[in-house]
């Protein structure tokens, strides 16, 4: 007979995702959902403040890790990192936007699934690198028709950049055998009885990241029919 599992606490995941629809203070909202799903899950205040205190000591580092590869991104980008990127990119001509997202997109899950997931990210390669790459391919397109990129489709390929290394990496991961959320689920099926190989389920992530780059593919081809009508029509369409 199996023990019923208490669902209450997942009412902090609704306050996160109102938090941040709101567009509250990330701290709050965090602070907030850590006390409903305490209260939901029968946590003395003590005990509560007990395992804020452990959480905060054991990550007390993550800021530094966090804030020294910024730097170094920084002084990249002081030193004309971005303006090389463009250059490079702008001298081949067979480059198009969506054709350079695609090999990022390829890239990103392809070593998402071997586990290498900080060779990419949204500080360090999208904002230095991809993005100013990417919008260099569809100015080279505007510059054939006499115009110059107009700020409505340089903001969309921005968006598209960032929104490429999700997918990569979202997608990517689950390939990944030791993949936190893989070795989750196979603890939750297990406390229902159900024992899984996480070999199989991670094999069964394969289907949907080769679909997930197929469906985000043809949406990068989309943009550069996008960008190609907006350089001859003299604006984003």
């Amino acid at each position: 007979m199996h023990t019923a599992v208490n669902l209450w606490p997942l009412l902090g995941i609704a306050v996160v995702v109102a938090g941040f629809l709101l567009r509250a203070n990330p701290v709050l909202v965090v602070i907030a959902a850590c006390a409903v799903t305490g209260i939901a899950g029968s946590l003395s205040p003590i005990h509560l403040l007990e395992s804020l205190g452990t959480a905060f000591v054991k990550t007390r580092n993550l800021p530094l890790i966090l804030l020294l590869p910024l730097a170094a991104i920084g002084l990249l980008e002081r030193a004309g990192l971005k303006e090389h990127a463009q250059a490079s990119i702008a001298k081949i001509r067979s480059a198009t936007t969506g054709r350079l997202l695609t090999v990022y997109l390829l890239v990103r899950e392809l070593a998402a699934a071997f586990g290498l997931t900080s060779l990419g990210g949204h500080p360090n390669m999208v904002r230095p690198l991809v993005a100013p790459m990417a919008e260099a391919a569809a100015e080279a397109r505007y510059r054939e028709k006499n115009r110059s990129l107009d700020e409505a489709m340089r903001q969309r390929i921005r968006a598209m950049s960032a929104a490429t290394d999700n997918v990569g990496l979202f997608f990517g991961e689950d390939v990944f055998v030791a993949f936190g959320a893989i070795v989750l689920m196979q603890t939750i099926l297990r406390a229902e009885g159900l024992e899984v190989d996480p070999l199989h389920m991670a094999l069964w992530g394969i289907p949907t990241a080769v679909t997930a780059f197929v469906i985000h593919a043809w949406n990068l081809r989309r943009l550069d029919a996008r960008i190609l009508r907006g350089a001859a029509n003299g604006g984003a369409r």
